[in-house]
């Protein structure tokens, strides 16, 4: 049986490819510390023989050792996600992001020698002035906080010499569908959704500018061919992991929306510090590993509506508090 660790599994992703494995009969090793508090989003697998929670910080690199002997794959998603909570917290995001996952590496190169996967970001990016579809060899602009700690990672592992494990790097595009484990609120299409949903008021930043857009799902199945593909085919390579067709500005996010609810309460506001702007091409992974998005915005929407109709009182989204040890 393959054994597969995921590190940071009790996120909003990690939840989700989670469960896409264990339906896969895999054995799943998650490993998570649960910094926001929401250690009730791995409840639903801690009764299946296939899981196994290891519930400490992944910077306590030595409890790992016996763990990475004993596993096929790594799936690594952990870290402090996104821009606001980095630029908040930016000496312990460093420390998280940047130095805490460079040491995991540094112990997977002598005490492990399967699949390793790091899921960085589009949003390595940063800002495209001519909107080119962007390719993984597009300089790379990081703007935030976040995703230059993603670009250092990246150069890290893309520097390694004489390892026995096999890196992939997958860029992620921006996320949204449902997570019925551990939903959020803060990624655009779903937060979106939710104010029309409820009637809220809807301040669109920047509405022009674009964001490359995929589905939890579909980040599970590319996940899953990464792991299932000749290590000839994903050995050092990088990833931008989505589909074109999934290039959209926030005002086309908006209209689609529109199709399913009556947004009554919108406001488009031209400037933000948010700056980041670009279109990605991933020809690469539908050539080179035959995959392909297959959730589109237009589902994720009609998916997300319905959950919400389903839990009409949802719980504020909070403050970005953490509870960790620096």
């Amino acid at each position: 049986m393959k054994k597969i660790l995921i590190i940071g599994g009790g996120g909003y992703i990690g939840t989700e490819v989670i469960k896409y494995f264990l339906n896969k009969k895999k054995k799943i090793f998650c490993n998570d510390n649960f910094i926001y508090g929401q250690k009730n989003s791995v409840t639903k697998f801690l009764n299946n023989k296939n899981f196994k929670l290891l519930e400490f910080d992944y910077r306590d690199t030595n409890r790992f050792k016996k763990v990475l002997s004993n596993c096929d794959s790594i799936i690594f998603l952990g870290g402090m996600v996104g821009d606001p909570i980095t630029k908040k917290y930016k000496k312990i995001s460093r420390n998280i992001n940047y130095i805490g996952i460079k040491n995991f590496i540094t112990l997977c190169k002598t005490n492990f020698d399967g699949r390793f996967i790091f899921v960085s970001t589009c949003s390595n990016y940063g800002l495209s002035k001519n909107m080119n579809l962007l390719s993984e060899n597009a300089t790379l602009n990081p703007l935030s906080i976040y995703a230059k700690n993603k670009v250092m990672i990246e150069k890290y592992i893309l520097q390694l010499k004489n390892i026995k494990f096999i890196p992939t790097i997958l860029r992620f595009s921006t996320a949204f569908g449902l997570s019925s484990e551990r939903m959020r609120f803060d990624l655009t299409i779903n937060q979106f959704v939710k104010e029309a949903f409820f009637k809220n008021k809807l301040e669109i930043y920047d509405g022009d500018t674009y964001r490359p857009y995929c589905h939890v799902k579909d980040f599970c199945r590319i996940i899953d061919k990464v792991l299932s593909s000749d290590k000839k085919l994903v050995n050092f390579e990088v990833f931008n992991a989505g589909d074109s067709k999934n290039n959209y500005n926030k005002t086309q996010i908006v209209k689609i929306i529109s199709k399913y609810l009556n947004i009554e309460n919108v406001k488009f506001i031209s400037s933000s510090k948010d700056r980041r702007n670009y279109r990605v091409d991933f020809k690469k992974i539908k050539k080179k590993l035959l995959i392909q998005s297959k959730y589109s915005v237009d589902y994720g929407v009609k998916e997300i509506i319905s959950y919400l109709k389903k839990n009409k009182n949802l719980k504020p989204m909070g403050n970005y508090k953490i509870r960790l040890k620096k």
